[in-house]
């Protein structure tokens, strides 16, 4: 059997780029805004740049748009986007003390200091399908729209404008560390973060790149790595409890280049967990708890609590553990799912080497076979010479 490259391969690959682009313009329906996606569909749009590793949610409803839902290629497309723009300068260092809460729930103590406070969560959400009719619900959306609108013109006893003062409430672990209930994993001796879109992550890499390289994970892949790492041996649940779960926005601070003073240009929003960990191990502190810590681009729990939950882990597996290799080599969308789309490519000269292969190996088999037979036949034959 022979084989030889395919002829054409250019003209077709134009052409299916061509009935994508015909695609996207030729639908019954109403062509997708961007501010569409932005608003309806902002989960969508913040897994997009917590894995593209780019916070612009134009661009990222853009590429999510292009990609036709496809999240991971709407990554791809955002990470390419960014490695052709300028590195113009850095941010300064923003605590996350600064975040003002959107969203803030403490599973781990009954009063926490400050307010917990629910946002907008789909936690408690029956899952059922809601198969209403669109006009009605966008009529009775418009009027809870102005309740609510009419709701904020009071002031519930409250003489101050208190609705617009950044929510910005302390922290339990701080409570911990004055009661010398937390290991202390900070030093003065930290390195500087490490920027894993310049220098990959390899195993043995410092704390910062393992947060880098799970904080870009791919959410699902992430998730899956956590909960396997929890099974024990015997598919318990080896749980780990949540100090806080905070959903908010981040100001964002670069310096004057005439002044050096610190300006605001803006602001991110984030998810942010801390996961509390019983240390209960031979050469641990059974008198303290670990903390991990997961923060990630836009509201993501589940990237937040599974990060949080790996650090943990990670702090408590040897340098080069199956767990850092796994993490570092496995849960990185883009590498992961271009080494499985390389597989549609052409290997022509691949499987027919294969296959050349495979007829020697059967020859020489054939050969050998024939060759013993040959063999038989020629003492058989003696044999009865002999007995003649």
């Amino acid at each position: 059997m022979g084989y030889m490259a395919a002829k054409g391969g250019f003209e077709a690959i134009q052409a299916a780029e061509e009935l994508v682009q015909r695609k996207r313009v030729e639908c019954n329906s109403s062509w997708l805004e961007i501010d569409q996606i932005i608003e309806r569909l902002q989960y969508s749009v913040d897994r997009v740049m917590g894995e593209g590793g780019l916070w612009d949610e134009k661009l990222a409803a853009i590429a999510f748009r292009q990609a036709e839902g496809d999240l991971i290629e709407a990554a791809h497309l955002l990470r390419s986007h960014k490695s052709t723009l300028p590195r113009l300068g850095y941010t300064e260092v923003t605590h996350v003390n600064q975040i003002d809460v959107l969203r803030r729930i403490v599973p781990a103590f009954r009063e926490p200091p400050g307010p917990q406070l629910l946002g907008k969560t789909l936690d408690y959400t029956g899952r059922l399908l809601e198969e209403w009719d669109e006009n009605k619900a966008r009529t009775d959306a418009v009027e809870a729209s102005a309740k609510h609108h009419d709701n904020k013109q009071k002031t519930f006893g409250i003489t101050t404008n208190e609705h617009d003062k950044p929510r910005v409430p302390g922290r339990l672990l701080d409570v911990l560390r004055a009661m010398d209930a937390v290991v202390e994993r900070r030093s003065d001796a930290d390195p500087e973060p490490v920027d894993i879109s310049r220098t990959p992550a390899r195993p043995g890499a410092p704390r910062s790149s393992l947060l880098s390289t799970m904080a870009r994970a791919e959410t699902g892949a992430l998730v899956q790595l956590w909960y396997r790492n929890i099974l024990g041996p015997d598919n318990n649940i080896n749980e780990v409890t949540l100090g806080e779960v905070r959903h908010g926005r981040l100001p964002i601070t670069v310096l004057h280049p005439y002044t050096s003073e610190p300006v605001k240009i803006g602001h991110v929003r984030i998810t942010e967990v801390e996961a509390i960990e019983d240390l209960d191990g031979i050469d641990e502190d059974r008198g303290r708890f670990d903390v991990g810590y997961g923060i990630c681009f836009g509201h993501n729990e589940r990237k937040a609590i599974a990060m949080a939950n790996l650090d943990v882990a990670l702090n408590r597996e040897p340098e080069g553990s199956w767990l850092e290799q796994s993490l570092l080599m496995t849960t990185d969308g883009l590498d992961s799912s271009g080494f499985l789309e390389h597989l549609k490519l052409p290997h022509y000269v691949t499987f027919r080497s294969m296959m050349e292969r495979k007829i020697a190996a059967r020859k020489a088999i054939l050969d050998r076979d024939r060759k013993g037979e040959a063999i038989k036949s020629h003492h058989a034959l003696e044999k009865k010479v002999g007995k003649s």
